[in-house]
């Protein structure tokens, strides 16, 4: 490594002062990123337009990944479902109801997401927002116990409302996918370092989103290249990925700048070494309760017809406005909410009122 490149750091610069993140509707929106795309490689690492058809297996899961004429969506076009996640994990967090259209404003996702706030960092969000729409996934990966079988996008639709006398965009309403939205409500979902926004290259975000999946809290893991390669969905040959890995492990290991981990070769194996930088957050029986996934068959039995989910989130809405008061058990807390509201309003299993 030369030099200057040695001098020159591999982080983006932090475009916007982190009290700008703040600005955001939700106040405690940290990065959230979903475990499936996480685990298994569903965007195109290329910074060129990737009009490859991409198929992959591993351990069962079978995906396959069909792009639009404009190429597959991309690990910065990510960022845009990030941010949304994030957003509704915050609003799950503080016991707002949730849904899958999400009204954001423009300006407050490229901050927060340390992106430039000029004309072309919006038009490369339109551009993003194509490709998230066009890319199909066909996959028996579930989230949340469900498999959705047919083709769909991460992002079902989009519209942009932009203000009528400087034509900026100013506001977006993103539809997401089932496949997303289920992540959510399952909270297959974890907290990424606020640096991964200013990693500049698409295999760092990669490798860090692998590490961060796998190695989460634990002081080492280790992965080997051949199967490091598979979860990357790189197209590049063997002895290319070998040297763009090291090319990488290098950079960190003058400048640090992979969050959370420190990467070196081990053999034919690459070795994640937490750095502790994870910051402890609250457990989650102190932001919300959590339910044993046996509960929810109980409260389909005690509620039929209702959507179990949805008198989740109303009763941790309940529960957020009653005070947060301790409970002996969430699970028979939970149980005679939805027994309650079937008793109070009795629903048909069609889904109608009786």
């Amino acid at each position: 490594m030369s030099e200057k490149n040695a001098s020159r750091s591999p982080l983006l610069p932090d475009r916007h002062p982190i009290q700008d993140f703040f600005i955001c509707d939700v106040m405690d929106a940290i990065p959230k990123d979903d475990m499936g795309s996480m685990e298994h490689p569903i965007f195109s690492l290329s910074t060129k337009p990737d009009t490859n058809i991409r198929h992959y297996e591993h351990n069962g899961v079978k995906i396959t990944v069909t792009p639009s004429v404009r190429g597959l969506a991309t690990i910065h076009d990510k960022d845009i479902v990030i941010y949304c996640i994030s957003q509704l994990v915050a609003k799950l967090n503080a016991g707002q109801p949730l849904h899958k259209t999400l009204h954001l404003k423009a300006y407050d996702l490229l901050v927060a997401t340390n992106r430039n706030t000029d004309g072309r960092g919006y038009k490369q969000l339109e551009d993003a927002l194509e490709r998230l729409s066009g890319t199909r996934i066909k996959t028996n990966l579930k989230t949340n116990k469900e498999t959705i079988k047919e083709g769909f996008g991460l992002v079902d639709s989009w519209r942009i409302i932009r203000n009528a006398k400087s034509e900026r965009m100013s506001e977006i309403a993103i539809n997401l996918s089932d496949w997303v939205f289920n992540a959510v409500l399952g909270r297959e979902v974890l907290t990424l370092h606020r640096d991964y926004f200013r990693l500049r290259k698409p295999l760092e975000r990669r490798i860090y989103e692998l590490g961060r999946k796998h190695c989460g809290k634990q002081d080492e893991w280790a992965i080997s290249l051949e199967l490091l390669k598979k979860k990357c969905g790189s197209a590049s040959d063997d002895a290319e990925f070998r040297r763009l890995v090291g090319t990488i492990l290098k950079e960190d290991a003058v400048h640090n700048h992979i969050p959370d981990y420190a990467l070196s070769f081990d053999g034919d194996n690459i070795r994640f070494v937490n750095r502790h930088t994870m910051k402890a957050l609250p457990s989650p029986e102190t932001l919300y309760p959590t339910l044993d996934p046996e509960t929810y068959n109980d409260a389909r039995i005690v509620a039929p017809g209702y959507d179990i989910y949805q008198l989740e989130i109303d009763w941790r809405s309940y529960w957020v406005e009653s005070g947060r008061p301790e409970l002996k058990s969430a699970d028979a807390a939970f149980i005679g909410f939805c027994k309650r509201r079937h008793e109070q309003t009795p629903m048909r299993r069609d889904g109608e009122y009786d």
